[in-house]
């Protein structure tokens, strides 16, 4: 394996200080509204999940990099807010869906359309970095 030029270390660390800007303006944003970060990005994930694909705590998991154990957590505390709802599968019983609540909706809008703004600003920068990152070194 070869070894990185300083400007590939410049790069990458530049890099990862916009991403760990872009971090902590959505950890601000998220404690602001009464959650964390993980309960965030679980909103999220059962949001965006892709057509198709049932929102299980399994699915959940995979997407997160969570254990099936630390999901069922996560589920249990946002349900215990009321942000979200556990309800069987209609094809098979034995399956639990995981679905927002309209308080659930709520929350992950006003956050979303936070994130989406400060990308808006942040982006370029985030994208040049990136750009710089991938570019070969001179």
């Amino acid at each position: 394996m070869k070894d990185l030029s300083l400007a590939e270390y410049r790069a990458l660390a530049e890099f990862r200080q916009s991403i760990r800007g872009f971090l902590h303006f959505s950890e601000e944003q998220v404690r602001a509204q009464g959650l964390e970060p993980r309960q965030h990005q679980l909103l999220l994930a059962i949001k965006g999940l892709p057509a198709g694909t049932d929102s299980t705590i399994g699915e959940l998991a995979g997407r997160m990099f969570l254990k099936h154990h630390s999901t069922v957590e996560l589920v249990d505390r946002l349900e215990r807010q009321g942000y979200v709802r556990r309800a069987h599968a209609d094809l098979d019983h034995r399956q639990v869906l995981v679905h927002l609540t309209p308080a659930g909706e709520s929350v992950l809008r006003k956050l979303s359309l936070a994130h989406h703004q400060e990308l808006e600003t942040a982006g370029p920068a985030l994208a040049r970095a990136l750009r710089r990152l991938m570019r070969p070194a001179a």
